[in-house]
């Protein structure tokens, strides 16, 4: 039996390069769990895993892909059997493992989460690690509690972002919303934001370590100057669940506001959350996000068309969450 995947190559000068190919079961990892693979999606690291690496693969031939939902084949695992509807993110799948750009994939059975009761495969990819990431962050910020300002969402037109702005408005906060595509404001009020904040105004670095109090709370992909900057923004006790550095690794930070406004910053961790998080986190998202506007955010795609969807979410060019199906 073959089946379809997307490889990714090196050759002898060190370039790289992906295509679709015809592989046979004997080709996927010897492990647990083989699943028949319905959906995937795309996030930053599988355009990194495409292309040349970003020194998160390991080897080559390669299969991208960190997110998939399918169907299980086989099991020599007993939580799992035949027919059972499964989930899986992060655990370096799709870097150092084979991922879930093909139509067979084989991983372990600790890796995988059931599909919760009110998704299907499709929505669940839909949603992926960026949905599964935004779900973590926003429950962080409530069990350390949510102040009564606007809740503020940087990067809010990416997949990470668009889930966190749709989450929280289905939990009746105020939602701002930071982008720097002005032609995306629609598209994000239709998600639920309140209020549309350009890039410009929280990307300048101030010399005040404190401004006025705005937010409270905030959801935050950017990182380094902006990250700075809004943590002497928010209110009294607030909380910042910081989940990407696409603005910089670097924190041009003082420590005031957490001395002087007991701020909290908070590192969310996909990747390597325990089975327990990752249980809540997807039974809330099945729960609390709304599926037509998740339907919303999603674009359409195929095996065929990930090489350039991967250059493509290098350079900031993809908005929302695209949905793979592995077998289109």
């Amino acid at each position: 039996m073959t089946f379809k995947a997307l490889v990714v190559e090196k050759d002898e000068d060190g370039k790289t390069s992906a295509a679709v190919q015809e592989i046979g079961l004997d080709r996927l990892p010897e492990t647990e769990v083989t699943v028949a693979v319905e959906y995937s999606t795309v996030n930053y690291k599988d355009g990194l895993c495409i292309g040349p690496g970003g020194g998160l693969v390991r080897n080559y031939p390669h299969v991208p892909g960190i997110d998939f939902a399918g169907t299980v084949d086989t099991s020599s695992d007993e939580r799992y059997k035949a027919g059972d509807k499964v989930v899986l993110t992060g655990w370096r799948v799709g870097e150092a493992h084979w991922g879930g750009y093909s139509q067979k994939a084989r991983v372990r059975a600790d890796w995988l989460v059931p599909l919760p009761d009110g998704l299907t495969t499709r929505q669940a990819m839909a949603v992926g690690t960026a949905g599964f990431t935004s779900m973590l962050a926003v429950q962080a910020l409530e069990d350390q509690g949510l102040k009564a300002g606007p809740v503020l969402v940087t990067g809010a037109a990416g997949g990470v972002g668009s889930v966190a702005v749709a989450l929280l408005a289905a939990m009746g906060r105020q939602v701002a919303a930071v982008t720097g595509r002005p032609e995306q404001a629609d598209y994000l009020k239709g998600l639920g934001a309140t209020e549309i904040i350009a890039r410009e105004e929280l990307a300048e670095t101030v010399k005040r370590p404190l401004e006025g109090e705005r937010w409270g709370g905030c959801v935050d992909a950017v990182g380094g100057a902006m990250l700075a900057r809004l943590l002497g923004q928010m209110e009294y006790g607030a909380s910042v669940a910081a989940v990407g550095l696409a603005g910089g690794a670097n924190l041009p930070a003082t420590v005031i506001p957490f001395l002087l406004r007991g701020v909290n910053l908070m590192g969310i961790d996909s990747v390597m959350q325990p089975y327990e998080n990752r249980v809540r986190a997807w039974t809330r998202l099945a729960e609390l996000l709304p599926m037509e506007k998740l339907d919303a955010m999603v674009v359409e795609a195929t095996l065929e068309d990930l090489p350039k969807l991967g250059a493509d979410i290098l350079k900031g060019q993809v908005r929302g969450r695209v949905v793979v199906d592995v077998n289109a």
